[in-house]
């Protein structure tokens, strides 16, 4: 049964990493076919069709690797009739591309051109794609907060420890001369709901938790409720030496307040703008990755050949996600706790695409968008000047540039892909 779930885990993310996809060169088709321009393809996938129909001027289709789509737009560069005298491979691909780009022009009214489109209708087309890829995420993460909810400790007990242990302790179970906690003490039990303590009423652990560990050696009253009536108590949490994780994660060792409190973890759903700022912050996780790839990169690549456990934050590829949500399928968590995982992951995978795509180099969308702006730009300066309306950019002299990205994009999808399968991240971290 853990093989089918790792499978059926697998399955989940190819469909909806595929499903992301269409959604995204769905984002570019619409308003590409409501300005007007020739659209020839609309593919999802890369590598050889699977299956294609063609519906009016477009032939929509499926390609056997859901690794990424395009959609196929007249006149995507503007035209640059006089060949290149210059000679060379970067030339041959400089006049390659221009060659190509005819191609898509060839029995088009050349006002249904990409590139005569004004720039704002250029920018909506080439945005719409990773516009589609954040409105997905914000969904998949309103689903995840709002509607599954997530795991929070609540005001309620879930168990009360026995005695107070050392620190450094490695016992299961309490030894004779431990001292009873403080908990145990003051008579609370599991099932006791949190109201109030010190006089300050608790709506969550975390402040409770907080008053106990600002407290120590001092007797604090403490209020629950306890089948339905109120109860007072009176507690004195004892001096101990605890981990405490701060904001961003890190934890150190400090002397608080103990009590010997285990809250019971509940789903919470929580307010619709939840999703939203998931999603902001995932993107500002994802940015940072960005910001930091050709040292992640490298550790990545050093994690690899010496065998040494990867960072769980570092980037993944297609491979490493679908691995992940394989393992989180086949754990024997309740059902509610895998989808979740899925939920997030699949969020996660649409923040990165709305991210990487707004990278200002070609092929990227960003890239187009930072032409259109160029020429956006030339034409401004020129009013300014009271000079004629400048030519359009050729974007085609970028096609070195282009080049090196895809090398460049293939050869970190090799070192990932390699990683993942060779050198996974775990969820168990081994």
């Amino acid at each position: 049964m853990a093989v089918v779930a790792f499978v059926i885990g697998v399955l989940v993310v190819v469909v909806g990493l595929a499903v992301s996809i269409a959604l995204h060169e769905i984002g570019h088709l619409v308003p590409a076919k409501r300005f007007g321009v020739r659209t020839g393809q609309y593919m999802v996938g890369l590598g050889p069709v699977i299956w294609s129909r063609r519906i009016g001027e477009t032939e929509y289709g499926v390609k056997l690797l859901p690794i990424g789509g395009f959609v196929s737009m007249a006149g995507m560069y503007a035209p640059v009739k006089q060949r290149t005298r210059a000679s060379g491979v970067f030339a041959t691909l400089v006049q390659d591309a221009r060659d190509a780009n005819a191609e898509t022009l060839e029995g088009v009214d050349d006002s249904r051109a990409f590139y005569r489109l004004p720039v704002w209708k250029r920018i909506v087309i080439m945005l719409g794609g990773p516009f589609m890829n954040l409105v997905l995420a914000v969904v998949l993460f309103s689903v995840l907060y709002s509607g599954i909810g997530m795991q929070q400790a609540t005001t309620t007990i879930d168990a009360v420890a026995e005695c107070v242990q050392p620190a450094e302790s490695t016992a299961s179970e309490c030894q004779a001369g431990d001292p009873a906690s403080p908990a145990s003490a003051a008579g609370l039990l599991p099932g006791d709901r949190l109201v109030s303590l010190d006089g300050q009423e608790v709506s969550t652990f975390a402040e409770a938790s907080a008053i106990i560990q600002d407290s120590p050696g001092e007797a604090i009253p403490v209020v629950v409720e306890r089948d339905g009536e109120t109860v007072s108590l009176s507690l004195t949490p004892v001096l101990a030496q605890r981990e405490i994780a701060d904001d961003a994660g890190e934890v150190t060792t400090q002397s608080v307040g103990f009590a010997g409190l285990t809250a019971s973890i509940e789903r919470q759903r929580q307010p619709i703008w939840a999703g939203a700022q998931a999603t902001l912050e995932t993107a500002q996780s994802v940015i940072g990755i960005v910001a930091q790839l050709p040292v992640r990169l490298w550790d990545t690549a050093v994690d690899l050949f010496t065998g040494q456990e990867r960072d769980p934050n570092g980037p993944l590829s297609v491979v490493g996600v679908g691995r992940l949500a394989g393992e989180v399928a086949a754990t024997e968590a309740p059902i509610l706790d895998r989808v979740s995982v899925m939920v997030s992951l699949l969020g996660s995978v649409n923040v990165a695409l709305f991210v990487f795509n707004l990278i200002p180099l070609l092929p990227l969308d960003g890239g187009h968008v930072a032409i259109a702006l160029w020429d956006a730009l030339k034409r401004g300066w020129a009013r300014l000047r009271g000079a004629p309306e400048p030519a359009p950019a050729d974007a085609t002299r970028l096609v070195p540039v282009t080049l090196l990205v895809v090398v460049l994009m293939v050869g970190i999808g090799a070192l990932l892909f390699a990683a993942d399968i060779f050198n996974p991240i775990r969820l168990s971290g081994g």
